[in-house]
């Protein structure tokens, strides 16, 4: 199980990027994927998972309406799109796949069997 997670970048508030997670070697439809983040002094966070087989997303409140996460199973790819960025969203960004639930959606850590390497977004003026 390999993830590659990607996308991260410096940004000014207000602004977007899209976060990119990609798998080899087996079939990202068939898990829940989350994304989680690690800010400097804080605790890693779920921000947002999806479900397999598109059955269902959870966002955290914090970031709804302003984050979405979607999978592209042509790519077998899962994007966390992030718009009207703000400073408090500065952290370490790392996707997850749970590979032994049922496929449902969590937004707990422990819930996820592996992980990838974690991209970076800085939102700076």
């Amino acid at each position: 199980v390999q993830l590659q997670a990607s996308g991260g970048g410096l940004v000014q508030p207000g602004g977007s990027l899209r976060l990119s997670c990609a798998a080899s070697g087996f079939t990202l439809d068939n898990y829940a994927i989350g994304w989680f983040r690690l800010a400097p002094g804080k605790e890693r966070e779920g921000v947002a998972c999806i479900s397999s087989g598109d059955r269902g997303t959870d966002v955290r409140d914090s970031v709804k309406g302003r984050f979405a996460i979607s999978r592209d199973n042509a790519e077998n790819t899962v994007y966390l799109q992030m718009n009207g960025l703000i400073p408090e969203d500065t952290a370490v960004y790392y996707c997850g796949i749970a590979l032994y639930g049922l496929g449902n959606c969590r937004l707990a850590a422990s819930y996820y069997d592996e992980w990838g390497q974690g991209t970076l977004v800085t939102v700076s003026s």
